[in-house]
């Protein structure tokens, strides 16, 4: 009797230890939801277990991700079995093995669908005691314009920064820095010859290993640029053991920081940020940085509203084999030349040329599209060709040969001439090759659609050249088109503009050759617009205006406004000074 119980007893144990073994397999369920976390990675998305119903007798699954067992505090057995070495992007490892029963029952939050929220929930910098923070708060909110195309433009960049920016377990306080610095415009360019979005001066841009040429400039190239400027950053946070003299130094130099520093410890003084006597641009810089977290944290407190940005890549590398005309490029991928330069801003010329091969930055969505049609391409994929120039030949003779004027020969290329015109060193030019010009620069121009230009449809221009222009700071698409004698609709057709918007840096196509009809038509249009029939108002200037806000707030041209107001080229406005405007 008592052997039959203890029977039953050992049956009943074991009945137990195989329930707990079936309760257990189903518990890999939870490895599923864990993972959930992983699954938008765009670095590796690491594969979720199945079902638990779907899972057959020999228990057997694709390895979980090492992030999860990290987690968890447990060693992963993919890892201690496959004989696999992982890799630095815990990518997916080869062959199956028996998980363990139970993994940590908290499940990884799910990753935000916007990559405000991203940036957001990695604030870490303290907040700056100073009132210039509500002044550059109030700086900002009374310009709402500007702040909607800043956040514009940053949709193509903010993500790839935010990821650089968090590889590095740096505040993502820092991947707003580019809207201080350049208000995210890849041609932005200073008085101090800084340039891209992160604003490298030529000096320190070599020094972190940005190659400048006359072809490509890698200070305004979106993913070397942003590199160098985070490698910086980390130097400088290393060298003054804090973000705020970092920025400091980011602004102003190493050198006038240490200076600083050196000076207020020979006084006994704090060497803290707000505690340094610095230059008045590198006073108002943190506290800038400080006042732009404060409006993302809270655009509602200023009455903003940012415009979503999904976190998820916006851009990804494709690799060329051979140079490409900036234009042929933007055609088979689908999209205008206007983005394709936003995302490819380095290259100085309109073609992507190098003796190795080189890499662009396209839409994740076009991508495909662009492999597939540069495949099924079969004409010439430039229609430029680089020119060696000697010292003595004549530059009008060169833009003859090639059938350009010479205005368009300096305007693509960096040369100089004597008194003669003659080419005072050798020097590779980059000219069309010959007979071979742009379709729309040798094509007769269609009239404009204006139905208000009635003369404008009788006519028949042609066009027996074109040339390009640089978009100067200030300077609009209205302005230029009444530079150059030429009509707005049509400057916005040449260059498949949708709206009148330009930026500074922004290279447009101009027709050079006007019919006389036409050019005594917006001769006419130019001098009824001389007539002082306009309403003149003014403005009084506010502390922190420049001449280029009002120009944008007013919707003039810089060179207007100090035309009007009979200002130099370097003249300053100050604070109280009333200015004259010309209502359009």
């Amino acid at each position: 009797m008592n052997i039959f119980f203890r029977q039953k007893q050992l049956n009943r144990a074991l009945r137990t230890a195989l329930l707990a073994l079936c309760v257990a397999v189903p518990s890999l369920a939870l490895a599923d939801d864990y993972m959930d976390g992983y699954a938008a990675d765009p670095i590796a998305a690491a594969p979720a277990a199945p079902a638990p119903s779907a899972l057959p007798a020999a228990i057997q699954t694709t390895p979980v991700s090492n992030k999860a067992y990290a987690a968890s505090g447990q060693a992963n057995p993919a890892y201690a079995t496959s004989g696999n070495v992982l890799s630095t992007d815990d990518t997916e490892l080869s062959g199956t093995v028996t998980p363990p029963a139970i993994i940590s029952s908290d499940s990884s939050p799910q990753p935000p669908a916007d990559l405000w929220a991203r940036i957001r929930s990695g604030f870490s910098m303290s907040q700056l005691d100073s009132p210039q923070v509500a002044s550059s708060v109030n700086w900002y909110a009374q310009r709402p314009d500007y702040m909607r195309r800043t956040i514009e433009r940053s949709k193509m960049y903010l993500f790839h920064i935010m990821e650089q920016v968090q590889k590095r377990g740096m505040p993502s306080e820092i991947a707003l820095l580019p809207i201080v610095e350049s208000a995210f415009n890849p041609m932005a360019y200073s008085r101090s010859h800084a340039s891209g979005i992160w604003q490298f001066i030529p000096s320190t841009g070599k020094d972190f290993g940005l190659k400048q040429n006359g072809w490509y400039d890698g200070r305004r190239d979106i993913v070397a640029a942003t590199s160098a400027a985070l490698n910086y950053l980390d130097k400088l946070h290393t060298m003054f053991g804090s973000w705020e003299l970092a920025l400091a130094a980011y602004n102003c130099g190493e050198g006038c920081v240490s200076r600083a520093i050196a000076k207020n410890q020979a006084a006994g003084l704090p060497t803290d940020y707000l505690s340094l006597k610095l230059p008045a641009e590198t006073r108002d810089y943190v506290p800038r940085l400080m006042a732009v977290k404060e409006i993302v944290s809270d655009p509602a407190m200023v009455g903003m509203s940012l415009s979503s940005i999904p976190n998820q890549a916006y851009f990804t590398k494709v690799s060329l084999q051979s140079p490409i005309d900036l234009k042929l490029a933007a055609k088979l991928a689908n999209m205008p030349l206007n983005q394709f330069v936003s995302l490819n801003p380095a290259y100085k010329k309109p073609i992507v040329r190098s003796d190795t091969p080189q890499q662009i930055l396209l839409p994740v969505d076009k991508a495909d599209a662009f492999a597939t049609n540069l495949k099924n391409y079969d004409q010439p994929l430039v229609s430029w060709q680089a020119y060696p120039a000697k010292a003595g030949d004549s530059a009008a003779g060169i833009a003859k040969k090639f059938g350009v004027t010479l205005a368009w020969l300096k305007q693509h290329n960096e040369f100089a001439v004597t008194r003669k015109g003659k080419l005072t060193e050798d020097h590779t030019l980059l000219v069309p090759l010959e007979n071979n010009l742009d379709s729309e620069q040798l094509a007769a121009t269609t009239p404009s659609a204006d139905k208000s230009d009635a003369v404008a449809k009788k006519e028949s221009v042609t066009v027996s050249h074109a040339h390009t222009v640089t978009v100067k700071r200030g300077e609009t698409l209205a302005s230029l088109a009444k530079h150059h004698h030429v009509a707005l609709a049509d400057l916005k057709r040449w260059n498949h503009l949708r709206n009148n918007k330009v930026q500074a840096g922004e290279e447009l196509m101009i027709a050079a050759a006007i019919s006389p009809e036409r050019k005594a038509k917006h001769a006419d249009s130019h001098m009824a617009e001389a007539k002082p029939s306009k309403k003149i108002k003014h403005y009084t200037v506010k502390r922190g205006d420049t001449l280029f806000s009002i120009a944008q707030k007013f919707d003039v041209a810089v060179p207007d406004i100090q035309r009007w107001n009979s200002l130099k080229n370097k003249s300053t406005i100050k604070p109280g000074v009333k200015l004259a405007l010309q209502e359009g």
